[in-house]
């Protein structure tokens, strides 16, 4: 694996093991928020430091997470209330 991430398992794994940062939809939400905000600091920063490619990747790879809540299987699942019969 190269330093930095090339696909969305490398980028996982960088900031769920490397990081220790847990992949919640609270965090997700708003690192999207703030990545799509391109007058935010740190997110101009973000892209000074490594460029509007890696920039618009990661972005793709947070939205790529936020779709994995609440499915069964999935390291970030989230409790969904039992349908009642």
């Amino acid at each position: 694996m190269t330093v930095i991430p090339q696909n969305f398992d490398e980028w996982k794994h960088c900031i769920t093991v490397q990081c220790g940062i847990p992949l919640t939809p609270s965090f997700v939400e708003t690192r999207i928020k703030a990545l799509e905000d391109e007058k935010d600091y740190r997110t101009r920063k973000f892209i000074e430091t490594w460029g509007q490619a890696h920039h618009a990747k990661t972005l793709e790879w947070f939205r790529e997470a936020a779709t994995h809540f609440n499915q069964p299987g999935t390291a970030t699942d989230t409790v969904q209330p039992v349908p009642k019969a």
